[in-house]
């Protein structure tokens, strides 16, 4: 079994850590606190998991809150609190913004060491360590990140576990992993969850997947989808677009499931995928555990 298979079924435990440790003083005290202005800044899977952050904090009444990739953070915003997202704490962007706040804005990295150098430049540090992975392929120290988010927001975790258990002892969508194209769909806090099911194919599996809000694929992207496609629907579809979708041929994958136990079943069909083709969904061609570069 490769570490990425053992790192997916891993999670419904891992969450219900992450859940506890968002009960803790020390990080109730370090994650953004009722009220506070935030940004949530992120590369990659750490992206994705910041978008679903950002709309589930608002959604809760807790504060306004963005989400912005690392490199392209806007300077000129204020912010109460600035929350870094990275698993390895060494991706070059999320240091880069770090070192380059000013001394009276708060921040708060969470990853996986306080030894890494974003746990030295920001200004507090949650570190899921046992969420930690050996795969470069990402899962569960994101849904872990999501996980203590959603306890910190006042979620209960408990019936989203038993989705994930029930995701992980069920079969994949029948036929799925003979599609030669993939695309998944949310709305709110979901589109960042489609996002990174997307790019859990592209990495693990080198197919062809793509990602957008649910009301968007109407406006162009449908005319890609056919009888080789998957379309995957994380929540509630909006009114009007099962039909819609059925009409290309495509395979519909939905369920009543929590969209983040959703993506577990994703992320194993990723898995399944590359493992059919003779892929190594543990290293993807191209890809390293963190984007390090060069000074300069």
């Amino acid at each position: 079994m490769s570490f990425v298979a053992e790192e997916i079924a891993s999670q419904p435990d891992v969450w219900r850590r992450a859940a506890d440790l968002a009960a803790t003083p020390a990080v109730t005290a370090a994650l953004p606190q009722y009220g506070e202005r935030v940004a949530v800044v992120g590369c990659g899977t750490s992206l994705f998991m910041a978008q679903s952050c950002a709309v589930l904090r608002e959604a809760a009444g807790a504060g306004e809150t963005d989400a912005f990739p690392a490199s392209e953070f806007p300077h000129g915003r204020r912010y109460d609190r600035v929350l870094a997202l990275t698993r390895s704490g060494t991706t070059t962007e999320v240091v880069r913004l770090l070192d380059a706040l000013p001394d009276s804005q708060a921040s708060t990295v969470i990853t996986t060491s306080g030894t890494v150098p974003a746990a030295a430049s920001a200004g507090a540090a949650v570190l899921l360590d046992f969420a930690d992975e050996r795969s470069v392929v990402q899962t569960r120290f994101a849904t872990a990140v999501l996980a203590m988010w959603r306890a910190h927001l006042g979620a209960d975790l408990g019936p989203v576990v038993g989705d994930a258990e029930r995701e992980l002892a069920a079969e994949l969508p029948d036929g799925a992993v003979d599609r030669a194209q993939f695309t998944f769909l949310g709305t709110g806090w979901g589109v960042g969850i489609a996002n990174e099911a997307a790019l859990k194919l592209r990495e693990a599996s080198q197919s062809w997947a793509e990602s957008y809000p649910a009301m968007e694929f109407r406006h162009g992207p449908i005319t890609v989808v056919d009888e080789r496609s998957a379309v995957w629907i994380f929540g509630a579809p909006p009114a009007g677009l099962l039909g819609d979708v059925r009409q290309t041929g495509a395979l519909v994958v939905r369920s009543g499931a929590d969209p983040m136990a959703q993506l577990v079943g994703a992320q194993r069909l990723a898995v399944a995928i590359a493992e059919r083709k003779g892929l190594d969904p543990d290293r993807p061609r191209n890809l390293t555990r963190s984007v390090v570069l060069a000074d300069g």
